[in-house]
C-alpha cells in the first residue's frame, strides 16, 4: 500500500461526503415524485435524485484524491489503470426510495490496486454511518463495532436479496431459501446490499448472501465487514466477490454452514 497516502484524513473526508450526499437525499425524499423515474433497465430504477447525488460525491471525492479512478452506478468514469479507484453507489436502495421505504444508503469504497481499502455505508434514515479502513477496524457514528459470536444457522438471522431482473438462476436461488428457512431462525429481505453488509458487520445478522450484484453495491461493506471480523466470498469459497456478481458474507462462525447449504444446489 502506498504508505505516503493519508488514509485516516481520506476517511474523515469520506464521511463528510457520505453525509453531505445522505443529506442531500434526505432532503428530496420529503417531495420526491414518482412520475420523475427512468428505468435503466427491466425494474432497474433510477431517479435524479440518484444523479444529483453522484454529483456531489463525485465532486468532494475528486478534490481529496484527484489520481483516483471511478467506478459508479450512474456512469462516472475516469481513466483507467490508475492505482486508486473509487467505487461509488450514490443511493444503494433506489427502489426503497422511490417507493418511501426507509432503508437505503450512500456507499463509497476506496480500491488500491486489488485491495478495498477503505468504505463508508451512510444508512440515511437512521443517520448510521458504518466506515473502515484497512487494518484499523470498523465503526458505526464513533463506535467499535464487531459480529455476532453467533456459532450456527440455527441462532441466526440471514438476510438477502431478492433477484429484480437476472432470473435464470432464479429455481437454484429459491431452493436455497427454502433450505435456510429450515435451518436458520430468520430470513429478512432489506432492500440494500451495503446496508444488509454492515448490519452483519455490527452483529444484527449473521450471515448474507445475493447474486447478480454489482462493485458499488459491495465495495464500501465489504471493508466494514472484513474489519468487523466477518468473513466475505464468492459461492465457490473464493475470493470473486466484488466483480464476481455473487457474495456470502458472515459473522465467520457459520460461514462454511452457509456455504455448504448454498453449494448443495448452486
Amino acid at each position: 500500500m502506498n504508505s505516503s497516502i493519508d488514509f485516516s484524513e481520506i476517511l474523515t473526508k469520506t464521511i463528510s461526503t457520505a453525509k453531505s450526499a445522505g443529506s442531500f437525499i434526505r432532503q428530496e425524499s420529503k417531495t420526491f415524485d414518482r412520475n420523475k423515474v427512468e428505468a435503466k433497465g427491466l425494474n432497474d430504477l433510477v431517479s435524479y435524485v440518484d444523479k444529483e447525488a453522484e454529483k456531489i460525491i463525485v465532486e468532494k471525492l475528486k478534490n481529496i484524491l484527484p489520481e483516483a479512478d471511478f467506478i459508479a452506478e450512474e456512469g462516472t468514469e475516469g481513466q483507467s489503470g490508475k492505482d486508486f479507484t473509487w467505487i461509488i453507489d450514490p443511493l444503494d436502495g433506489t427502489t426503497n426510495f422511490i417507493h418511501g421505504i426507509p432503508v437505503f444508503a450512500v456507499s463509497i469504497g476506496l480500491k488500491y490496486k486489488e485491495d478495498i481499502v477503505l468504505g463508508v455505508v451512510y444508512e440515511i434514515n437512521l443517520d448510521e454511518c458504518f466506515y473502515a479502513s484497512k487494518g484499523n477496524g470498523a465503526f458505526l457514528n464513533g463506535q467499535p463495532i464487531v459480529v455476532s459470536k453467533s456459532e450456527t444457522l440455527s441462532e441466526s438471522l440471514i438476510v438477502t436479496g431478492f433477484p429484480y431482473s437476472a432470473f435464470g438462476k432464479i429455481d437454484d436461488y429459491l431452493a436455497v431459501l427454502r433450505s435456510l428457512m429450515e435451518t436458520c431462525h430468520g430470513l429478512r429481505r432489506m432492500g440494500s446490499a451495503a446496508t444488509d453488509l454492515c448490519y452483519v458487520a455490527c452483529g444484527r445478522s449473521e450471515g448474507f448472501f445475493e447474486y447478480d450484484l454489482k462493485p458499488y453495491d459491495v465495495a464500501a461493506g465489504v471493508i466494514i465487514l472484513a474489519e468487523a471480523g466477518g468473513k466475505v466470498s464468492d459461492f465457490s469459497g473464493g475470493d470473486n466477490y466484488i466483480f464476481g456478481k455473487e457474495i456470502l458474507a458472515s459473522n465467520s462462525h457459520v460461514h462454511e454452514e452457509m456455504l455448504k447449504e448454498i453449494q448443495k444446489v448452486w
